[in-house]
Parts: C-alpha cells; sequence; structure tokens
C-alpha cells in the first residue's frame, strides 16, 4: 500500500507522485483510485487493488541510481537484426517496469541510433524510455530534469565514444565472415 507523498514508478509512464486516494464509481464499480501526477502535468488514476499487480513500485534509491549510470557507462548489449524482434524484446524490457532493462534499452538505442539511425517506431520507444528513465531519476537524485537529461546524454556519449573504438573505420572489417553450407533443406 503506498501513501500520499509517496514516490512511485509506474510502468510505460515513468516515475511521479501519489497526490492523493480518491474513490471513484466508474462503471457502477465504487473503486479507490491512486491519483499520480505525473511529468507534464499529467495526472493518472491507478486502481489501489491493483496496482503492485500492473507493476507500481517505489522509486529507486541514490545507491541505485548510481547503478543504474554504471548500466549506461557499458557497452551495448546483443539485441536482434531483425527489426521486429528487437522491437518486441524493448518493448517487454520497459514493461517489465525494471529500471536496468529501462536503462538498457535507452543504451542500446541510443547507440544504434549513433551507429545508422533507427525506425520511427524505434525512435519513439528511444524518447519513451528515456522519459521514464529521465523521471525515475530525477526524483531519485532529488535533481531536475533538465540536469539530469544532460548527465544521461553525457554518459551515453562517453560510452559510444569509448566503446566505437573498437569499430574498424572499414565497414567490411566489421561483418563476421561464415560460411553456412546450403543443402536445399529449410
Amino acid at each position: 500500500m503506498f501513501n500520499i507523498g509517496d514516490k512511485v514508478v509506474y510502468p510505460m509512464h515513468g516515475a511521479g507522485t501519489i497526490e492523493g486516494i480518491e474513490e471513484k464509481d466508474i462503471l457502477g464499480e465504487k473503486q479507490n483510485y491512486y491519483i499520480i501526477k505525473m511529468p507534464g502535468e499529467v495526472k493518472v488514476m491507478v486502481p489501489t487493488s491493483k496496482a503492485e499487480g500492473i507493476g507500481v513500485r517505489d522509486i529507486i534509491d541514490k545507491e541505485t541510481a548510481g547503478k543504474v549510470f554504471k548500466v549506461l557507462e557499458t557497452d551495448s548489449t546483443e539485441m536482434s537484426m531483425n527489426w521486429n524482434k528487437r522491437y518486441r524484446d524493448n518493448m517487454e524490457k520497459m514493461k517489465s517496469g525494471d529500471i536496468y532493462e529501462v536503462a538498457d534499452v535507452v543504451r542500446n538505442l541510443s547507440f544504434k541510433q549513433k551507429e545508422k539511425g533507427l525506425s520511427t517506431g524505434e525512435k519513439k520507444m528511444l524518447v519513451n524510455a528515456k522519459q521514464i528513465l529521465v523521471s525515475e531519476l530525477t526524483l531519485a537524485e532529488n535533481s531536475d530534469k533538465e540536469k539530469v537529461e544532460e548527465l544521461v546524454d553525457d554518459t551515453i556519449n562517453h560510452s559510444f565514444t569509448e566503446y566505437s573504438k573498437n569499430i574498424s573505420e572499414n565497414p567490411s572489417d566489421n561483418i563476421v565472415q561464415k560460411f553456412i553450407p546450403f543443402n536445399g533443406e529449410i
């Protein structure tokens, strides 16, 4: 059970503050709802009885925030070459509500954008994932959004620069050369 004033994360929306608990009659059913103020003056209502089941959780602490930045400092993890599978995998990570998974999506998509660009859908996903990440880090660090966003961008840019040094200037050197015999069977 959460209380008024608690800072919580609502997966796929980001971090916010519980402003109130109200009883609402929706479609003839009375329920108590958390009224959560999200970034950008958005308010969401979440049934109190279902909040934990849908992933509402307390925000991370300062120590965990430092560990999140460690995720952003590492090299990207392997992603599917198939954009559709990659999109589904990243969406599952974001829906999990796990801040480390969200940080992984932000880092991986940021690296991919710098390397060769993103599809429109992945660009939107990156913007959404970054908003979720920044909103929670802002509350965890008790900082302002612009400073946290700049710190996230700087960390990713530094990581990309560091890890892209391992990539050859000649793109053909980066392709795995592997012979796969074709015997007519699929």
